[in-house]
Order: structure tokens, then C-alpha cells, then sequence
């Protein structure tokens, strides 16, 4: 499939916000005023939508939610759309989404993780347009480490111009930082250390291929409908399969994982990448292991704790573009992949350690 990406963000653009999933609570908007006022420092004009009650687990109807965010998607004065977080039942908007009118306009940069993967996959791999998988705007004022890229170092990079991410080495132990109480915060906590770690084995590892991924427990509900379709997304072109825990304990993720592998999802997969998570083990199942349990007959490389799901801080990647990464990594949590690469939106010219 041919990917189109937005056109980069500028200043004086209009950032359309929106909660597909779960709004706002009344106790949490002191931090999204902080957010949205560090978008409006930066020079873009700040769009709020109606879709952003917090008092139950939607923002508002499923209708309401869908075609609020079709019109975003689909204005040609919006150049990007970023939700606050995701959320718990964004599946309820895909048979709602209006893809064909969504597909036909001029791309529009669509940004977020967790539950936003139930949209930003399909959007993907059903229109071509390329997604990011990054931080969402309740994470946008912290400072990016040195090593990642915020969401909008990717989205205002020049087009045919590419990227390098690295693992910084660092994580967050805590699930959240206190918004209620801090809604200024800036700075991750990062008080555990850790680099990316190879499960299927040890040696070199080079992947190549075209970035698909997203959260488990909300892609797995999706495997083996159109909406989850990668062989058709890839033809014969190899990807780079990501995949990211929540919070379900190890049985579920397998579960989940091996129903992905059955549905195909991995089928052209060159090698999977696995996103660092605080989803608990279980009594004789670790996270690792039923990654291993359902993918490792794959026969690829498997790089887990990758800084790419619900842990900070947060390496973005871009559905839909072409990404290489490399380096060296061991069994068992020791080795480190020492470079990771994603690609930029464009194709520009490739060099040593960069992506197509």
C-alpha cells in the first residue's frame, strides 16, 4: 500500500483535540490547560472539541465521538489531532468512522497510544495515512530525554528528512505522575534502569520493514476483522511489528497474542517489537514468556522493553513508515539493542543507521 504522510506541522497550524475514548475529568483539567496552553506557546492555534466529559468512561456518545473526529480528520485547517490519553472502548467508533471520506481528504497527523490504537492501526492499514504511536497531549509539557523524540519533533520534521531514536537507558517504576496535585509536572521520574533486551536468543540483530503496531489488549479484540488486516497493508514489502501491554497479566497477553498470530497479524512480520510494561506477571507465566510462548515460533527477532507502550518515557513510531534498527542483545533481560531507528515522513536518502 502506498503511505501518505501530512504535510510537517508549522507554526500557525490548527491542532484539533478531541477524547475518541475517555474525556477529561473535572479534577484533571488544571493539567490539560497546561498542555494545551504549551501547544498555543509553540505557535499553533488549539481546536478544543465538544467530545471531552470525563465523568464516565466516554466522552460522549459513540455517534458524537465519531463524528466529531471524522470532521477533524477530514478539515482541511486541522493538521493534527491529539486526544488527551486513550482510554477503555474506542472499538465502539470503527464501524462509525467514515474511512472512504477519511481516506480521500488531504492526511491529517492523528497522534496518541493505549486505547487511540483501536483508531490510529485501522486508520492505517484501511486509508494509508501515515499514524504516530507516541506520547498523548496530557504527556506533550514533559521534556523529552535525550535520545527520544517528542510527538512534535516527528510531526514538524521536514518531509525526506530522517530520525534517529535511541533508548536512554532509564524508566519510570510508577504508573502515573500525581496530575491531580502537579499539573505542572515536566520532568520524568526515571528511577530504574534499562535498555532494550532480546528474547529469542543472542547475536546481532538488523531489522528492516514498515512500522504496524499498537496496544495488545486493544488490537487483540481486533484480530481477524478488516480492521486489523497487515498482509493486505504489506504486500511484499516486510514489517516491523510492535506490541504493547496495558496492564492485563501474562495468561491474558498470551492469549491475546496468540489470537493475533492465528488472525495473521504477524504474518509478515520481520521481526516484533515489545513495549516495557508495568502489566503484572502471572504465578508461572512472566510478560517475556508469553511473548515467547506465542511468538516465538515466529523465527524473527524479538526486542523487548522497548520504549514504545504505557512506561516512560516514550519513544514515538510511525505507522505506516519505514524503520531499521541494530545492534546486539542476550536472553534474560542483560543485553541491549544500543541504537534504535524509525523513520521519518518522507523517504528521503538513507546512510548508515538511518531508515529508508
Amino acid at each position: 500500500m502506498t503511505i501518505r504522510y501530512p504535510r510537517p506541522l508549522r507554526p500557525g497550524d490548527r491542532i484539533g483535540v478531541t477524547s475518541p475514548s475517555s474525556g477529561v475529568a473535572e479534577k484533571l483539567r488544571a493539567r490539560l490547560d497546561v498542555a494545551l496552553r504549551d501547544l498555543e506557546q509553540r505557535g499553533y492555534e488549539v481546536v478544543v472539541g465538544r467530545c471531552m466529559d470525563g465523568s464516565t468512561h466516554v466522552s460522549a456518545p459513540a455517534a458524537d465521538r465519531a463524528a466529531e473526529l471524522t470532521a477533524m480528520l477530514t478539515d482541511p485547517t486541522i493538521r493534527a489531532v491529539v486526544p488527551p490519553w486513550g482510554g477503555e472502548t474506542a472499538i465502539d467508533l470503527l464501524s462509525l468512522l467514515d474511512f472512504e471520506a477519511i481516506g480521500r481528504a488531504e492526511p491529517t497527523w492523528v497522534v496518541g497510544y493505549s486505547d487511540m490504537s483501536t483508531i490510529l492501526t485501522p486508520l492505517t492499514l484501511l486509508t494509508g495515512v501515515a499514524t504516530v504511536h507516541g506520547n498523548n497531549l496530557m504527556e506533550t509539557p514533559y521534556r523529552t530525554p535525550e535520545g527520544l523524540k517528542s510527538w512534535l519533533d516527528i510531526v514538524t520534521a521536514p518531509q525526506g528528512e530522517p530520525f534517529t531514536q535511541e533508548p536512554p537507558g532509564r524508566y519510570r517504576t510508577a504508573r502515573f505522575d500525581d496530575f491531580v496535585g502537579h499539573p505542572e509536572v515536566r520532568d520524568f521520574t526515571l528511577d530504574a534502569e534499562g535498555g532494550w533486551t532480546r528474547l529469542d536468543g543472542d547475536g546481532e540483530v538488523d531489522i528492516e520493514g514498515r512500522l504496524i503496531g499498537g496496544c495488545v489488549e486493544t488490537l487483540g479484540p481486533l484480530a481477524g476483522t478488516p480492521y486489523l488486516d497487515t498482509s493486505r497493508f504489506a504486500g511484499d514489502e516486510p514489517l516491523l511489528v510492535y506490541v504493547e501491554a496495558c496492564e492485563d497479566n501474562a495468561f491474558t497477553i498470551c492469549r491475546h497474542l496468540h489470537g493475533m498470530r492465528l488472525a495473521g497479524f504477524f504474518d509478515r512480520a520481520a521481526a516484533v517489537l515489545v513495549g516495557r510494561t508495568h502489566a503484572p506477571d502471572s504465578p508461572t507465566l512472566t510478560q517475556h514468556e508469553a511473548v515467547l510462548d506465542a511468538l516465538g515460533t515466529l523465527g524473527v527477532p524479538i526486542v523487548a522493553d522497548v520504549e514504545c507502550g504505557h512506561v516512560a518515557p516514550y519513544l514515538p513510531l510511525v505507522n505506516g513508515a519505514g524503520g531499521r534498527g541494530g545492534g546486539r542483545g542476550r536472553t534474560g533481560g542483560r543485553g541491549e539493542l544500543r541504537r534504535g531507528d524509525t523513520a521519518a515522513p518522507a523517504r528521503g536518502p538513507r546512510h548508515p543507521g538511518a531508515p529508508p
